[in-house]
C-alpha cells in the first residue's frame, strides 16, 4: 500500500520487530547448540575411552597369555591391528591409516620392547614418559609431530611391563565438525526463514495501524468522513479500529454541531447588519447637507468593520477546532498576486506606498481559492494601514523544499516590542492600530487549516517580514533553498 505514512522496509517497526525476534530466537539457537555439542563431544569420548579401556583390557590379557619366543612381537602385533580395525567413529568407506592408532609396550625400566604404528614411537615413548597415565583412565597425550592429540589407555602386566593403546582423536573432530557445520546450515536456515515469517507477519499487523494513521492524518485537512479500516478479527487492533471510529462518529457529530451554530450565529447577525446597512444607504439619497450625510456613512463603514469582524472571528474559531470548509482548487500563486497587487496599488500610491513583486515561475498550491484570496487580502491591508508614507513593499513568491513560500516585508518602524510571541493571537494589536487584531490571527488559521505555517519577524535593517508557507501541489517543481533568493526591501 503506498501512503505517505508508508516507510521504507529498514525503518519500519515491522523490521525492527522481526530483527528483534530473529536475534532472541539466535540467541537461544546458539545456547542449544553450545549444550548439543559438549553433549555429543562427550558421548563420544565416552564411547572411545570405553573402546580404549576394552582394547587395552583384552591386548594386556593376550599379551600375558602369549609365551615370550620368537613369535611374541607378531602374535601381540597382529592382535593390535585386528583391534585397530575396529576404531569407533571412523567413516564405513575410509582406508584405515597407520598414524591414527597405535600400540606400545615397555618393560620394567621404561625401554620400548613393542611397538606397532607409524614411524619408530620414540616421540610417542617420550610423550608417555612425560604424562602420568593411570590404568582405567584414559587420558589425551599430546605427541611431537602430531597436530591432534592422541586418547590413550594403559594396562599393567603381570610381568611388570606396560602396554598403551593409543587412539588419534582426528576422526572424533572429524565427526564433530560435520555435526556442527550441519546443525549451523540448519539453524541457519531456521532462523532466516522465522525472521520472513515473523516480517511478513507483523507487517500485516502494521499494515492495519497505518490505516489508522492515514485516516487519522487527514482528519481536520481534508473531510470528517473517513473512518479507520476493520477487521473480522476480534484482537487487539480491531478494537482499536472500533474504538476510533466511535471516536471520530462523535467528532463529525461536534463539529457538525459546530457549524450548524456557526452558520446560523453568522445568518442571524448578518441579517439585520445588512438590513440595517440597506437602510442607511437608502437614506443618503435624501440628505442634501453633507455634514448631516456623515454619521451615516460613518455608520455604513462601522457596519462593514463589523461585518468583516464577524467573519474573520467564525473562520478563526473554526479554523483553531479544525473544522474549517476548504473547498480545495489548485492555485497558481503567481497569478493570483499580480492581481491582487494591481488591485491595491491605487490605494497604495494614494497614501505614498510603493510595492513591487517577484515571482519565480508557476508556484502552485491546493488551497481553497476565496480563503487565500482573503488571507494575502489581509497581508496586504495590514501593510496599507501601519506603513507610514514613503514606506516600501515587496513580495515575493517561490518553490521551495516542497512548500510554496510567499514572503512579504517592509522597511516601516516593524512589529513592536514583546508582540512577535503573540503576533497571531486573537485580538493582539499594536498600540496605534484601530483594527480588532484578528487580521494575522486569521493569516495564521488559514495557512495552518491547508497544513502551512506562518511566521513573522523584524528585519535587522529596520521593518517587518511575515514569511507563510503553505504546500506546493502534488508534481509542482521545487528547489533547496538558496539564501541568495531572500527577498530584499531597498531602504
Amino acid at each position: 500500500m503506498s501512503s505517505k505514512t508508508a516507510r521504507p522496509a529498514l525503518r519500519s517497526a515491522a523490521w525492527r520487530i522481526s530483527l528483534w525476534a530473529t536475534l532472541a530466537f539466535a540467541c537461544g539457537t546458539i545456547v542449544v547448540f553450545v549444550f548439543l555439542q559438549r553433549f555429543l563431544a562427550h558421548d563420544i569420548q565416552r564411547r572411545t575411552d570405553a573402546w580404549l579401556s576394552g582394547e587395552v583390557e583384552v591386548l594386556g590379557d593376550v599379551a600375558e597369555r602369549t609365551p615370550k619366543d620368537a613369535l611374541y612381537d607378531r602374535v601381540v602385533g597382529e592382535v593390535a591391528e585386528l583391534a585397530s580395525r575396529e576404531v569407533p567413529n571412523r567413516d564405513a568407506g575410509a582406508t584405515l591409516s597407520n598414524d591414527s592408532v597405535f600400540f606400545l609396550q615397555t618393560g620394567r625400566d621404561g625401554s620400548m620392547e613393542l611397538w606397532v604404528g607409524a614411524g619408530n614411537g620414540q616421540a610417542t615413548l617420550a610423550a608417555i614418559r612425560k604424562t602420568t597415565i593411570l590404568p582405567d583412565q584414559p587420558t589425551d597425550l599430546h605427541v611431537s609431530g602430531f597436530a591432534i592429540p592422541f586418547r590413550v589407555a594403559s594396562d599393567q602386566i603381570a610381568d611388570g611391563t606396560r602396554i598403551y593403546l593409543g587412539l588419534s582423536e582426528r576422526d572424533e573432530l572429524r565427526v564433530l565438525h560435520r555435526l556442527s557445520l550441519r546443525f549451523f546450515l540448519l539453524s541457519l536456515s531456521l532462523i532466516l526463514f522465522g525472521f520472513l515469517i515473523v516480517f511478513l507477519a507483523t507487517r500485516r499487523m502494521l499494515s492495519h495501524v497505518r490505516g489508522i494513521t492515514e485516516a487519522a492524518s487527514r482528519i481536520g485537512h481534508s473531510d470528517l468522513t473517513t473512518r479507520v479500516p476493520t477487521t473480522n478479527r476480534n484482537d487487539e487492533i480491531a478494537q482499536l479500529a472500533l474504538t476510533l471510529n466511535h471516536m471520530l462518529d462523535r467528532i463529525e457529530s461536534t463539529v457538525h454541531q459546530l457549524h450548524t451554530i456557526t452558520d446560523t450565529l453568522a445568518h442571524d447577525l448578518r441579517s439585520p447588519l445588512t438590513a440595517i446597512r440597506g437602510k442607511l444607504e437608502m437614506s443618503l439619497p435624501g440628505v442634501s447637507d453633507e455634514a448631516a450625510a456623515e454619521p451615516i456613512v460613518a455608520a455604513i463603514d462601522e457596519l462593514d468593520r463589523l461585518t468583516d469582524f464577524l467573519n474573520k472571528s467564525l473562520d478563526v474559531a473554526e479554523a483553531q477546532a479544525d473544522a474549517l470548509r476548504l473547498t480545495r482548487e489548485e492555485i497558481n500563486l503567481c497569478e493570483l498576486l499580480p492581481a491582487m497587487v494591481d488591485l491595491y496599488e491605487p490605494s497604495m500610491t494614494e497614501r505614498g506606498l510603493s510595492i513591487q513583486l517577484q515571482c519565480s515561475g508557476p508556484v502552485k498550491v491546493m488551497a481553497d481559492a476565496a480563503l487565500v484570496h482573503r488571507m494575502i487580502a489581509n497581508l496586504l491591508d495590514n501593510e496599507l494601514k501601519h506603513l507610514a508614507p514613503g514606506m516600501r513593499v515587496a513580495v515575493a513568491v517561490r518553490a521551495e523544499n516542497g512548500f510554496a513560500i510567499l514572503a512579504m516585508e517592509d522597511n516601516g518602524i516593524g512589529f513592536e516590542p514583546g508582540m512577535l510571541e503573540h503576533l497571531f493571537e486573537a485580538r493582539v494589536k499594536g498600540r496605534n492600530s484601530s483594527g480588532h487584531g484578528l487580521g494575522l490571527t486569521f493569516v495564521h488559521a488559514v495557512a495552518r487549516a491547508h497544513g502551512g505555517t506562518v511566521t513573522a519577524a523584524n528585519r535587522s535593517g529596520g521593518g517587518a517580514r511575515i514569511v507563510v508557507a503553505l504546500p506546493l501541489a502534488e508534481g509542482s517543481a521545487t528547489a533547496p533553498h538558496n539564501p541568495a533568493a531572500s527577498l530584499s526591501v531597498a531602504d
